[in-house]
C-alpha cells in the first residue's frame, strides 16, 4: 500500500491514509477515482477501522485491497474488498467488498472475491470464509454463489444473512 500524503488537495485533514477521500486516493495509486468513492456500505467509521488496520503491520494482507481496473490504457479505481481482520481461533475470516455503481456488473466484484478466496485458502492456517450481506442483495448472493460459498442463516444483524465456504481437503 503506497503511502498518502498527509492532506488531501481538496482539503480533507487527517492522517497519512486517507483512504475515504478520492483526490489523495488518486494520488496515492496512481489512478482515476470517481466521485462515487467510497463505496456504499464502506462509511466513515468502517473506513477509519480499514485505516487502522492498515496502519498495524501485523494486519498486512488482512485488511483493504482496491479494486483498481485498466481499461484502454487508464487506471481507474473501481471499488473496495477487504478481509475484516486475521484468521480466528479455528481459522475462519470473514470478507466484505462493494463496487461502485457505475463500475457494477462487469465482474469486479466476482473477481476480487475470488482472489480474495485463493489468498486466505493459501495460508494453511485458514479454514473457512464467511461473508454477510443484506437479505434483499440478490447481486452480492450471486456473486457469493458463484464464488462457491453456501448459505448458513441469519447474520450478525437483523436483515443480514451469511454465506460460508469452507477449504477444501486434499
Amino acid at each position: 500500500m503506497p503511502t498518502m500524503s498527509p492532506t488531501c488537495p481538496n482539503g480533507c485533514s487527517g492522517g497519512s491514509r486517507r483512504i475515504a477521500c478520492g483526490a489523495a486516493l488518486a494520488g496515492a495509486l496512481d489512478a482515476e477515482v470517481s466521485s462515487e468513492w467510497p463505496p456504499e456500505l464502506f462509511s466513515s467509521p468502517v473506513m477509519q477501522l480499514i485505516r487502522a488496520q492498515l496502519d498495524d503491520p501485523a494486519e498486512q494482507g488482512w485488511s483493504a485491497w482496491y479494486l483498481v481496473s485498466r481499461e484502454q490504457g487508464v487506471d481507474t479505481l473501481v471499488g473496495l474488498c477487504q478481509f475484516k481482520g486475521r484468521p480466528d481461533l479455528a481459522g475462519v475470516v470473514e470478507i466484505a467488498y462493494s463496487v461502485l455503481p457505475s463500475f457494477r456488473n462487469r465482474g469486479y466484484a466476482t473477481e476480487a472475491v475470488a482472489r480474495l478466496v485463493e489468498w486466505a485458502f493459501g495460508h494453511s492456517n485458514v479454514t473457512g470464509i464467511v461473508a454477510e450481506t443484506l437479505t434483499h442483495s440478490q447481486r452480492s448472493i450471486r456473486i457469493m454463489e458463484k464464488t462457491g460459498f453456501v448459505f448458513a442463516g441469519p447474520g450478525s444483524e437483523q436483515g443480514i444473512v451469511r454465506y460460508v465456504l469452507s477449504k477444501t481437503r486434499g
